[in-house]
This record gives structure tokens, C-alpha cells and sequence, in this order.
């Protein structure tokens, strides 16, 4: 009974009361009506402000409902889905499987605007592979990795992007190197590649609309702290609790509210955002005078970032001449959903001369 009810409680909507003067966009639509279930999420989870400015984004971009495929895989923050626009497509796949799928459903109706959402462990672990070939053939998605450094379904491993000396609840600090989304795709070729913060969401929400927008893959890192499994002294992406809240004879999963960590700086300015264990992270905002389209340049930028100790944020590159899959792979203008079954079937004197020219 209790598990069920757990389930069930993950899709309770919320009440569509509000207020009659809330703003309208292009479509006639308020931002409730880009709303969706009610969050299961901790209390002060970074998850939830990232699915606030997501919401703000499409509703500010007047998105159609019926137009938008949200796509995920498996982890906390496979399922923010559930929690915005509700009235749209969704699909929540197999650990480390959400591009494959995605690439699949754009093969089939490339008009419907595609957002990924994954985390560290879904994209940089078991779905490394997967990451890198939906960068290789410039899918157009918005894809979105809500970063924090840990297995949160799974009581709070390392992930591949936890950094070294970080530390766990128990045992030994992490000594393996981390994966970086953001230089791994500029690497392998990304369109278009940015960071944010999930507690400033006015840099937040034009980059969500900017990834969007973007023709070919938009890859958004965004350092979203876990309030469960970074709550002590020595994480490194946190919104940490003191100890004193939890019994050290037994192991409880009870999270104290906690008050969602926010910032706000200007464009050049390095700012330390301090945990609620006491740490620092510390983010720089790029200049004005950046410039994005040098995919050197950005590299570059980003590994003396990591010597510094500074982690940079807003776009880091973009390449707005380059072709998406459909282009390079030569498709047809019509999406195959929408072409008559009739058209789609070449026939069996077709197909037999097609086989006959393998033999």
C-alpha cells in the first residue's frame, strides 16, 4: 500500500486556480498553463528551480503544448518531465537510453521541439556512449544535464562528474578524474554548449530558450545541488545540511526542508555561492566581450577555469552554420509521420530489386 500510494502521489496535478490578471503570451496561455504534476522531489532540491525556469522559458517562447516532446531517462532528474507542461508529449526511457529515443521519435517528426532532461550518472555513465553520438549527429534537442554529482535514487555514489576530494557520506574521497559535460562536447563537436546555475534562474531562463531555439544539439549543463547526499562537510555541489539533523545510528532518509540557495552577479564577475555546510563553489558569468564562436577559444577558457577553481557559467560556444541530422542526412522536408502510409511503402517489386542489389 505504500509503495503504491508513493507512485500514485507522483502524479498528482496541481489545482488550476489563479489569479485572472496573470500575463498571457502569443498563444493566449498563462505560465500555469505550462505547469504539470506536483514535484516529489526533496524540499530545496536544485531540480525543482531548473523545472520553474523551464516553465518560464516555454511559456516566454509561446511553445504550443501539442509541440513539445519531453524526453528522459532514469535518476532524479529524469523526472522533471512529469513536472512541466502537461499537456504535451513525453517519454521516459531505459538508464543512459534518452537519446537513442529521442534521435528515434525526431527521425520520425522532426517539427515537434525536442527537450531532453538527464543527469551526470544518466548521461556520463552508463550513457556516455549514447551522449557522444547524439552530439556526433547534431540532433535537434535541447539537451539538459541537471548536475550534482551523485546517484541521488541510489543513496548518493559518486557520479562521473563528482570531483576529486569530494566527499561521500561514507567512506573514502573521490580520486577519480570527472568527466566534464561542457569540454566533452566541445570536443565532440556540439552546436551549441552552455552552463548554469539552477539558483539564478534570470541567466537561467534566456539560455533554456537560446538551447531551444538553437538549430542542431544544445547541450546545457546545469550544476543543480543535491539538499540529500551533498549535505556535509567536504561535498563540492551542494545545499548542505549540518549533521545535527540526522541520527548516526541508523540510516534515515528524512531531508529537512531547506531554503532554495539563489544568486545574482553581473556579466565578467566571479562570485562565491557559500552552502549551507559552509563551503564555497565559486561561478564566473562570461563578459560581453567572450566571443562563443571559436570552439578553441571556449577550451581553452574552460581548462584555465579548472585551475582556478572557478566553474563558468551563460553560453560558453555556438556554431549556427552547421547542418542538424536531417540535413546531413538528406531526409525528406515532410516529417515520416505525416507522409500517407501508401508513400512510405515502396511495394514488393521494389523492395525485391533493392535485396537483389545486395547479392
Amino acid at each position: 500500500p505504500g509503495a503504491y500510494q508513493d507512485i500514485r502521489m507522483s502524479y498528482i496535478a496541481k489545482p488550476k486556480v489563479s489569479h485572472p490578471k496573470l500575463p498571457r503570451n502569443a498563444l493566449g496561455l498563462s505560465v500555469r498553463d505550462y505547469e504539470g504534476s506536483v514535484s516529489t522531489l526533496c524540499a530545496g532540491c536544485g531540480h525543482d528551480s531548473i523545472t520553474a525556469a523551464l516553465i518560464q522559458a516555454v511559456f516566454e517562447l509561446g511553445i504550443e503544448p501539442h509541440m513539445l516532446g519531453k524526453m528522459s531517462g532514469i535518476g532524479c532528474s529524469s523526472k522533471t518531465p512529469a513536472y512541466f507542461v502537461s499537456q504535451s508529449h513525453g517519454f521516459n526511457s531505459v538508464h543512459g537510453r534518452m537519446p537513442s529515443v529521442t534521435t528515434g521519435a525526431n527521425a520520425a517528426n522532426k517539427d515537434l521541439i525536442y527537450i531532453g532532461v538527464s543527469g551526470d550518472g544518466d548521461s556520463l555513465s552508463i550513457g556516455m556512449g549514447q551522449f557522444a553520438h547524439v552530439i556526433r549527429r547534431n540532433l535537434n534537442m535541447c539537451y539538459i544535464i541537471e548536475n550534482n554529482g551523485v546517484y541521488g535514487l541510489t543513496k548518493g555514489q559518486y557520479s562521473a562528474s563528482a570531483d576529486v576530494g569530494s566527499t561521500a557520506k561514507k567512506g573514502p574521497a573521490n580520486r577519480q578524474m570527472p568527466i566534464d559535460p561542457v569540454s566533452t562536447a566541445i570536443g565532440l563537436g556540439a552546436t551549441y554548449i552552455a552552463r548554469g546555475f539552477s539558483g539564478d534562474k534570470k541567466q537561467l531562463v534566456p539560455l533554456i530558450k537560446a538551447a531551444i531555439s538553437h538549430k542542431g544539439f544544445a547541450l546545457l549543463d546545469i550544476i543543480s545541488p543535491c539538499v540529500t547526499f551533498n549535505d556535509h562537510q567536504g561535498s563540492t555541489k551542494s545545499y548542505a545540511h549540518t549533521r545535527e539533523f540526522y541520527h548516526h545510528v541508523i540510516d534515515a532518509d528524512f531531508v529537512p526542508p531547506a531554503k532554495e540557495i539563489l544568486a545574482s552577479y553581473e556579466e565578467g564577475e566571479a562570485m562565491p555561492i557559500e552552502l549551507h555546510d559552509g563551503s564555497k563553489m565559486v561561478f564566473r558569468k562570461v563578459d560581453k566581450n567572450y566571443d562563443p564562436t571559436s570552439r578553441e577559444a571556449a577550451f581553452s577558457f574552460l581548462r584555465s577555469s579548472v585551475r582556478a577553481g572557478e566553474i563558468i557559467t551563460g553560453l560558453l560556444y555556438i556554431d549556427e552554420e552547421a547542418g542538424d541530422m536531417h540535413d546531413l542526412s538528406g531526409s525528406v522536408d515532410r516529417p515520416l509521420a505525416k507522409i500517407p502510409y501508401e508513400e512510405l511503402n515502396p511495394g514488393k517489386a521494389t523492395l525485391a530489386k533493392v535485396m537483389g542489389s545486395y547479392r
